[in-house]
């Protein structure tokens, strides 16, 4: 703003100063006599500022001393020293000053560095390796000798494979069949020093190899496999191949999981699949009550043959008593379902009907404690 200041007079003072006067002279370009110009008539020497003029005609004049007089005299921009820095009161300029806080300013901001306690710090020398900070406070020599990244170990990334917002991702089974699967890969930073001077896109590289992984795991086993109870061994089978090759590309990563979030037939038999899986499902169900009815029926089967073995044990030790017995709750439970006549001998029938009273109180309902009052 300083600068800008001060070259607004100057300009000024240029534009009524013309080399060829201020245009209110008369013809011929003579220029004003009382701005300045050459009292002979002719024009005046540009580079002479106006009324400055010397007799005998026109005078080369110095460049240099031509600014120092439209400046002011202060031997730079805007009299005010280099770049229109202020002079200190000794007459010296700031600019030594200015640099000196420039390069200490350049030696805090690129020597010492902050190690957070989940990072690492990697030097390099000139582009290459030099060596790894630990957490805390570290110093390094200034940039660009020695150049410092923080990296973070502890952080658990994600990647989605497929990204959001794409097309299907169909995969081959073992029984030829297409399955649509997505899912993700946990990962972390093992080694900082190879996560940044091995691979070049650490990110790609994991996702080709989870890729990778993936197919060939899920070419090992069947559709049901891959959309029902097999997903757990598929994900630990493609978190061992994506160790070992990432391990062989000497990484530094670390995969801590995969998990597959959908499996699904491609959406084109997807309707017709779910259609299957319900009738697979419904016939499972019925399976599953044939199969506890049969239960049912064993145990009750082996209870009676238990009970069964109990009386026979008994009837070894008294047959005539246990065949007595056995008659009697036999005909117990046969004749107590049916209506009976009893006819004694003697030509005399009595006759009490307690089926028909047994029934009518069966039929007749209890009175509540009003009906009752009422009633009384």
């Amino acid at each position: 703003m300083t600068r800008l200041t001060g070259w607004f007079p100057r300009i000024l003072t240029m534009a009524n100063n013309s080399p060829w006067g201020n245009g209110s002279g008369g013809s011929g370009g003579s220029g004003d006599s009382g701005s300045g110009g050459n009292e002979g008539g002719g024009p005046r020497n540009p580079w002479q500022p106006a009324g400055n003029s010397t007799p005998g005609g026109r005078k080369t004049s110095n460049i240099e001393e031509l600014f120092k007089r439209r400046g002011g005299g202060g031997g730079g921009f805007g009299g005010g020293g280099f770049g229109g820095l202020p002079k200190r009161p000794n007459g010296k300029s700031y600019l030594p000053i200015a640099i000196g806080l420039i390069f200490v300013l350049w030696l805090l901001l690129t020597s010492i560095h902050r190690v957070g306690p989940q990072e690492r710090g990697v030097v390099s020398f000139l582009g290459s390796y030099s060596r790894t900070l630990e957490p805390g406070i570290a110093l390094t020599l200034p940039s660009p000798l020695e150049s410092f990244d923080a990296v973070d170990v502890q952080n658990i990334r994600t990647i989605d494979i497929p990204a959001a917002g794409t097309q299907e991702n169909l995969i081959l089974t073992g029984d030829q069949n297409l399955v649509d699967l997505a899912y993700s890969v946990r990962w972390t930073i093992k080694d900082p020093t190879l996560y940044l001077f091995q691979l070049a896109d650490p990110e790609a590289t994991i996702r080709e190899a989870a890729e990778a992984a993936m197919r060939a795991s899920v070419a090992e086993v069947t559709l049901d496999d891959a959309i029902g109870p097999g997903r757990i061994e598929v994900e630990q089978k493609v978190e061992q191949r994506m160790k070992e090759l990432l391990d062989g590309y000497r990484s530094g990563i670390q995969v801590q999981g995969v998990a597959i979030k959908k499996a699904d037939p491609p959406e084109a038999v997807n309707e017709a699949f779910k259609a299957v899986s319900a009738a697979q499902q419904e016939a499972q169900t019925y399976l599953n009550e044939a199969r506890a009815y049969a239960q049912q029926l064993t145990a009750a089967a082996q209870g009676e043959a238990a009970a069964f073995d109990k009386v026979y044990e008994e009837y070894r030790l008294a047959p005539d008593v246990t065949r007595r017995r056995m008659y009697y709750e036999t005909m117990e439970r046969v004749l107590s379902k049916l209506d009976k006549t009893i006819i004694e001998p003697g030509n005399v029938t009595p006759y009490l009907p307690l089926p028909e009273l047994r029934k009518k109180v069966q039929e007749t309902p209890p009175q509540t404690p009003a009906q009752q009052g009422g009633t009384r």
